[in-house]
């Protein structure tokens, strides 16, 4: 019988069979379907069918005569000649065996979800290939017989339509497809991403480990009622007994909340019968801290840490076939990652990103300063999607705030008013707020000051000094500034410039000095990164004016445990120059907070609220918030995922590493590898400066690097007028 093949020779590894590769995608994708559909309390059955008959499927059009030229080997091409996806597609979309959804699946696993108004209006070319529409229809029964002798499975085809939300579901079902076919392609290849057997999260013995870790914690002469508080705190959080599947916590710094909150989704995912947690920290946060802890409390002896809490700091997601192995997935028992990562994920169209959402299902996800998580024009459809996967999925959502005050009671975020219980007792809740009372003084200088000027003020503060910037480029120009005028040992810099590796080893810089009772005339200049999931403690504190919900945060690295009786936290403006610039992205948030300091009004969480819903109604008569949720409802993919951004700007990869350049090139560089030495930089910064290549997602940062400024050395040595970072 003639060989048929799905995949071309390629670096020494032979041509994959069309039977070889259907049948390892039909086996990934069952598995993936079958985890999620465990934890579906709605379309279960019918995910599992639908992907069994998409991945049975979805390569059909490869057997077209010109495709296997280029499959078997025999001729050599980028691309094949005919898009594939469309056979498939064409063949369930049939009247006679119709399947809608896995048609759907299978015409969007290398193009994405599409817009679904628009192919309202193609007729029968709704969900095809018009170019290639007629090529395809005339040589459809040929491509069937050649894959009914070829493979021997036969799904049960059948048009049904889930009972839960559309949208989630199509994500969902595309999730598993595109996950088992880059999975098996990739281990043709001899790239294998994970292990095939993923490491189970084990709760109850996890949180025994956790119980006796917390046990020697807080024993070295702190004060005594700050530790009798936490201790409290955890015992709550890790005996509640809630039974809603949305709920919330009050916990100020420094109460415990890393350890306290683990404790809670530990025994909650033992209760639920749950397979993941999954730890979000707002933005671009540096998550190497938390990550450590969960590290130290939660890993048997037996096992290896980095396979048991996995660590993703950026997005990374690649469709070439090339660099699939190196996408970022969510398999590990315990993950800790950003907000941009974890939410554009739920966002996407685009089959690389989605890769990684099936494996959402069943699992406890911690949303750590569920206020400051995401932009405010997000947090309407990021609410709806909390919600669908609490009640369709089996997701069980602790969101955490300092706030008393909580965005979903927000009508403009929540039209049905829900309720979402709090897990902390009033009385533990009002001992932690007079605490937090006590911590912090807040000032502001909303006049614009020359660099030179304000340096001079941080300079003059009481030290050890925190200041925040509201852009990566504005922080590298003030660290640069003050190591030239005072000394590279007064400043420490720390931004997403930095690789991963090098924050950390910077992290471990600024708490070893900040240990040291006698070193306190230096500042650490950074941006939002360092706002949450890090256990700093300044005596002053300077954050270029943005959000209430930023300053809030920021404050909570400034006299972390009450250590300098009352510390000021200053709110200061930049005069703009030609290289340090306001961030647009701030440009309202910043304006609400600006109009509270004018007002007068006390800094305190409580405004948290009133901040979120008066920056929803700067938008005026087409509000962003309103737009998206529209977009969400007639399953525009599109546009959700290019309007949901918690960073509005269009980043790649890049490395600037010879040695990692050198293993990406020759394919041993993992995706852990990727995630601790690579940069995520404005794409069209590294066209302006001609970065280079080394695949086509991934870049060589060929300007200087150091372990100070980062890539930002490149820049700032090249002193630009119009060259903005943000």
């Amino acid at each position: 019988m003639k060989e048929y093949f799905a995949h071309s020779p390629k670096d020494g590894y032979p041509a994959q069979t069309y039977t070889q590769h259907i049948n390892g995608v039909l086996e990934q994708a069952r598995c993936h379907a079958s985890y999620a559909a465990r934890y579906s309390l709605t379309d279960g059955e019918l995910l599992e069918n639908t992907a069994e008959v998409a991945a049975i499927f979805h390569d059909l059009g490869k057997l077209d005569k010109e495709n296997q030229l280029i499959l078997s080997g025999q001729i050599k091409a980028k691309r094949l000649p005919l898009n594939h996806a469309d056979a498939g597609a064409a063949f369930l979309l049939d009247d006679i065996s119709p399947s809608l959804l896995a048609a759907v699946s299978i015409a969007a696993h290398h193009i994405g979800l599409p817009d679904f108004s628009r192919e309202s209006t193609r007729g029968d070319s709704a969900f095809r290939d018009d170019s290639i529409k007629t090529c395809i229809d005339t040589s459809l029964s040929e491509y069937s017989q050649i894959h009914t002798s070829n493979i021997s499975a036969r799904p049960v085809i059948e048009n049904d339509m889930p009972s839960g939300d559309l949208s989630v579901f199509l994500r969902m079902l595309l999730s598993c497809l595109v996950d088992a076919d880059h999975t098996d392609t990739a281990s043709h290849y001899g790239k294998h991403p994970e292990s095939s057997y993923p490491i189970p999260l084990r709760p109850e013995e996890r949180l025994t480990l956790l119980d006796s870790y917390v046990e020697t914690l807080g024993k070295t002469g702190e004060d005594h009622e700050r530790n009798r508080l936490r201790s409290e705190m955890y015992t709550v959080f890790r005996d509640s007994s809630i039974c809603e599947n949305i709920a919330s916590c009050d916990a100020p710094v420094g109460s415990g909340k890393t350890t306290a909150v683990m404790a809670h989704l530990l025994a909650q995912a033992s209760k639920r019968g749950l397979r993941r947690i999954i730890v979000v920290l707002p933005f671009t946060n540096i998550i190497q801290q938390s990550v450590e802890r969960y590290r130290e409390a939660l890993v048997f002896p037996d096992e290896n840490g980095e396979e048991v809490v996995a660590e993703l700091h950026h997005r990374a997601e690649f469709e070439s076939e090339d660099t699939r192995h190196l996408t970022a997935l969510w398999r590990a028992p315990i993950i800790v990652t950003t907000a941009v990562a974890f939410f554009e994920t739920l966002a996407a169209k685009t089959p690389s990103a989605l890769r990684r959402l099936h494996e959402l299902a069943g699992s406890a996800v911690f949303v750590d300063e569920a206020h400051a998580a995401l932009p405010a024009h997000l947090l309407p459809l990021a609410w709806r999607w909390m919600n669908i996967y609490a009640n369709e999925w089996s997701c069980y959502w602790m969101l955490a705030s300092g706030s008393l005050n909580q965005f979903w009671e927000i009508k403009e975020i929540s039209e049905e008013k829900l309720e979402v219980p709090n897990i902390a007792n009033p009385s533990l809740r009002a001992s932690l707020s007079a605490f937090e009372d006590r911590r912090i003084e807040y000032r502001a200088n909303l006049t614009p000051q020359p660099l030179e000027e304000f340096v001079e003020v941080v300079a003059q503060s009481q030290g050890p000094r925190l200041v925040i910037l509201n852009t990566v480029q504005n922080a590298a120009l003030v660290a640069d500034y003050i190591c030239k005028k005072y000394g590279r040992e007064r400043v420490e810099h720390m931004s997403t410039s930095l690789t991963a590796n090098d924050r950390e080893k910077t992290l471990e810089r600024v708490k070893s000095r900040l240990k040291s009772p006698d070193d306190d005339d230096w500042m650490l200049v950074a941006t939002s990164c360092v706002e949450a999931g890090v256990d700093f403690s300044f005596r002053t504190g300077f954050r270029e004016l943005a959000s209430l919900t930023s300053l809030l945060q920021a404050a909570g690295r400034v006299n972390r445990n009450g250590e300098y009786g009352v510390s000021e936290m200053h709110t200061f403006c930049l005069s703009e120059s030609n290289m340090l610039n306001s961030n647009p992205v701030l440009k309202n948030s910043a304006s609400v907070l600006r109009n509270l300091i004018e007002r007068g009004v006390d800094i305190s969480p409580s405004l948290v609220t009133e901040a979120i819903e008066r920056e929803l109604k700067i938008y005026g008569s087409k509000p962003i918030h309103k737009e998206l949720l529209k977009f969400e409802d007639i399953k525009d993919f599109p546009c959700v995922e290019k309007n949901f951004k918690v960073i509005e700007k269009v980043s790649r990869i890049a490395v600037a590493d010879k040695k990692i350049v050198n293993r990406i090139q020759n394919g041993y560089c993992d995706w852990r590898e990727l995630q601790r030495h690579s940069l995520q930089i404005a794409s069209y910064k590294l066209q302006e400066l001609n970065i280079p290549p080394i695949t086509e997602e991934i870049y060589h940062w060929n300007l200087a690097y150091d372990d100070f400024l980062g890539y930002m050395a490149g820049i700032i040595q090249k002193s630009e007028p119009e060259i903005l970072i943000y």
